[in-house]
């Protein structure tokens, strides 16, 4: 294995760098000359004879590798040993003051020369007298540790001139592994070989297209510009000079005269003018065989090339297949790097796009939130268009000035005209963009727009609407914008759907929630009524606590409260279930414990698709008392205790037992009396006000109500509601509500006369 003299190996392992890459390898190994053609090249450069190398390893000076010349130069005649310490091959003992010059450089790690060393080569009869210049470099790894010396010597009559062109090249080396820019790698070598060069030459090299189909100019510093330009883009193809030739044979050519050679027909007058008459091309290679470009040695006369001019073409076309190879790979790392980032722009951009859009439930506001998001990421304008009662309406702009976005609201798409782009993307599902105005009336030439995409906002395939994207300058939109614009559309038309739903949903909730409550409270002779409802949630779940009062004949009164086990749609049918079941028999029936087993008996008889949960239930009738009160008869059927509130006395439970309903067809029912005098309170509560949580997970319970109501109280039922949620909320605080809420007070009055009840519902 020879090395160029005097050159060390750079190190191509750092931080960022793959020591297991197979181009580091490559790199590594070209460096290094480890194959036969490169031991080849240098012979026929610098001779067989008049070089010496060893390679050098430990502070040992273990012999790794060393030609011929160097054992002779060192005395050791025909004893070639390799992977043993130097000082064994070394028979002079004068020798040792070499052994001294390497321990030296080992240590310090410094670079020594030592200049017009003389030496016997061979021994006997062919023994003659040399002089070198040994050079010994301390060899460094990757952490710029010594890991060994190199020694290189040349013949100092001989190879002054290969000293200095071996200095050049190692310079280009060590400029590929710091990765110097292309351009500068290949200049400086073309001006080396040229200045170095024992005759006039002329170097260029031409850089192949990814597809290798085509040259282009890489460095040619020496060649008239007009040349230059002529030749770049030339095909790579048999007969198309030298350097296209070469580069279609992936082998050398060599025209000694252009004047007279036929691969110059074409380019016979070009080279006339440049002032070129021979040149030789050689092409440069990857690793994969595949083509890089092409080295090309040009001559003012006709020549045909020596040997050693073969030799430097080769290496220094290896030279430029490293630099190139090394160029590319950064830039396919770059390109990744690019791509990655654009790729997180992208999802980042996405991802606040898509929070806004998922921020508010309002159908129209997402909408209005898109054309946000898209100008001016996307486009300088931006509006939407959906259709509303067979029409197509504008419900978003977004533009730079108020003045353009007033013209973009102005502008309605006619939903049916064949000659408008929105109609048309509505019409078909599909995006459409265009590097001009849309078709269409418009007010086009005054927001000077020069460019539309329209993406469709789709709902199972069909579109509901249409974004537009709008430019005015020389921006186009390239594939990457028309590809984010229709995901973000697509996000958003999702977005969309979901908040219509959700208003929808929320206002079929409303609706049929409406439906179970009383719109509002009745009057009752003799009764002060108030009432509280809060449903858990915000707004779709439907509450199971229902609550009524509705009159009977005779000036009596039925009401009730209650809770249904479960939430949403199946609770809310089963509320509806006892409220009407208890509204259609209650006329009908003669007290309140009648009308407990009819709904008791109507939710065993339900369908399983209505649910089967059960209910808690408390049911009563009551009946102003003349000069003032209530009679109230009820039944309690498995729910929490009605408190009887009196301003003097704490608030005490009223007894009664019974089962809770939709168990069992014989539920035990008692029914109980009571008599509220003027100023007294029934209180109907649900279990969601006693189980309430405070954010040490403690239950506001039976005890905290009744504390809650001991303290003395105006004797109206809405004072009573309003100081029970206070104290709730105070208990909970920030913790929210887990369960539904519902409460009924009935608080007796004076009254001087008792007024029967209409007998029509409320």
């Amino acid at each position: 294995m020879t090395r160029v003299p005097g050159q060390q190996p750079p190190a191509t392992a750092g931080p960022g760098s793959d020591p297991d890459s197979g181009f580091e390898r490559d790199v590594q190994a070209r460096i290094d000359g480890v194959d036969g053609r490169s031991d080849h090249d240098l012979r026929a450069l610098f001779g067989q004879s008049t070089a010496v190398f060893a390679s050098l390893a430990g502070p040992a000076h273990m012999v790794e590798d060393a030609n011929a010349a160097f054992f002779s130069a060192i005395g050791a005649g025909e004893r070639v040993r390799t992977r043993i310490p130097l000082k064994d091959v070394m028979p002079q003992p004068e020798a040792q003051g070499i052994l001294k010059l390497l321990d030296r450089v080992y240590r310090a790690g410094e670079r020594h020369t030592g200049p017009d060393t003389r030496t016997v080569l061979d021994h006997g009869p062919a023994a003659r007298e040399a002089f070198f210049d040994f050079t010994y470099e301390p060899r460094l790894d990757a952490a710029g540790n010594v890991m060994g010396v190199l020694v290189t010597g040349v013949e100092t009559t001989q190879v002054k001139q290969a000293q200095r062109l071996t200095a050049e090249h190692r310079a280009l080396l060590e400029q590929i592994a710091r990765q110097a820019p292309l351009e500068q790698v290949l200049d400086g070598m073309a001006r080396t070989i040229e200045e170095l060069a024992p005759e006039e030459v002329l170097v260029s090299v031409l850089l192949a297209d990814t597809e290798g189909r085509h040259l282009h100019h890489g460095a040619a510093p020496s060649l008239p510009d007009f040349y230059n330009q002529a030749i770049d883009g030339i095909a790579a193809g048999e007969g198309v000079g030298s350097c296209g030739t070469a580069a279609h044979r992936r082998q050398p050519v060599i025209v000694s005269d252009i004047a007279t050679d036929p691969f110059w027909d074409d380019f016979r007058d070009l080279a006339g003018k440049a002032g070129v008459a021979a040149c030789w091309s050689t092409p440069i290679l990857a690793r994969d065989r595949s083509l890089l470009g092409t080295f090309a040695m040009y001559h003012r006369v006709p020549r045909a090339p020596q040997e050693s001019d073969l030799a430097l073409a080769r290496m220094f076309a290896d030279t430029a297949a490293l630099a190139i190879e090394r160029h590319q790979a950064e830039q396919a790392r770059a390109l990744a790097e690019a791509r990655e980032e654009a790729a997180r722009r992208d999802l980042a951009f996405l991802l606040a796009a898509s929070t806004s859009l998922t921020s508010d439930l309002d159908h129209t506001e997402t909408l209005r939130r898109l054309t946000t998001a898209c100008a001016p990421a996307l486009a300088p304008l931006c509006t939407v268009d959906v259709i509303d009662a067979g029409r197509v309406k504008r419900v978003a702009t977004t533009a730079p000035s108020p003045r353009e976005e007033r013209l973009l609201a102005s502008h309605i798409p006619v939903y049916d005209a064949d000659d408008d782009a929105v109609s048309r993307v509505l019409a078909t599902g599909l995006s459409e963009v265009a590097r001009r105005t849309p078709t269409g009336p418009g007010p086009w030439n005054d927001l000077n727009v020069t460019g539309y995409l329209c993406v469709p906002l789709l709902d199972r395939g069909s579109a509901f609407g249409v974004m537009t994207l709008l430019t005015t300058g020389e921006d186009v939109f390239d594939g990457h914008t028309v590809a984010l614009a229709e995901e973000l559309a697509r996000r958003a038309a999702s977005a969309a759907l979901n908040a219509r739903q959700y208003t929808q949903r929320a206002a079929l909730a409303r609706d049929l929630q409406s439906g179970l409550l009383l719109p509002e409270v009745p009057n009752v002779p003799g009764a002060d009524i108030a009432t509280y409802y809060h449903p858990a949630g915000e707004g779709l779940n439907i509450g199971g606590d229902f609550y009524d009062v509705f009159p009977l004949e005779e000036g009596t009164w039925a009401f009730m409260l209650g809770d249904v086990c479960g939430r949403g749609a199946t609770a809310a049918t089963t509320t509806a279930l006892v409220r009407h079941t208890a509204r259609a028999v209650a006329p009908l029936l003669p007290d309140p414990e009648a009308v407990v087993r009819a709904v008791n008996k109507a939710l065993l008889d339900r369908p399983s698709s209505h649910g089967t949960g059960f209910v808690t239930l408390v049911y009563g009738h009551l009946t102003p008392v003349a000069g003032g009160g209530l009679d109230i008869t009820l039944v309690r059927a498995g729910h929490t205790h009605p408190l009887l509130i009196d301003a003097r006395q704490t608030p005490r439970p009223v007894a009664g037992e019974g089962l809770l309903l939709g168990i069992t067809r014989t539920p035990d029912l008692t029914a109980r009396h009571i008599r509220l005098q003027p100023t007294q309170s029934l209180l109907l509560y649900t279990d969601g006000i006693t189980e309430a949580r405070d954010e040490h997970d403690e239950q506001f319970g039976e005890e905290g109500l009744a504390n809650a109501l001991a303290t003395p109280l105006p004797a109206t039922a809405a004072d009573v509601i309003d100081t029970l949620v206070r104290a709730v909320r105070a208990f909970s605080g920030a913790g929210g509500i887990d369960d539904d809420q519902a409460a009924l007070v009935l608080t007796a009055t004076a009254t001087a006369a008792v007024t029967p009840a209409a007998t029509s519902g409320t």
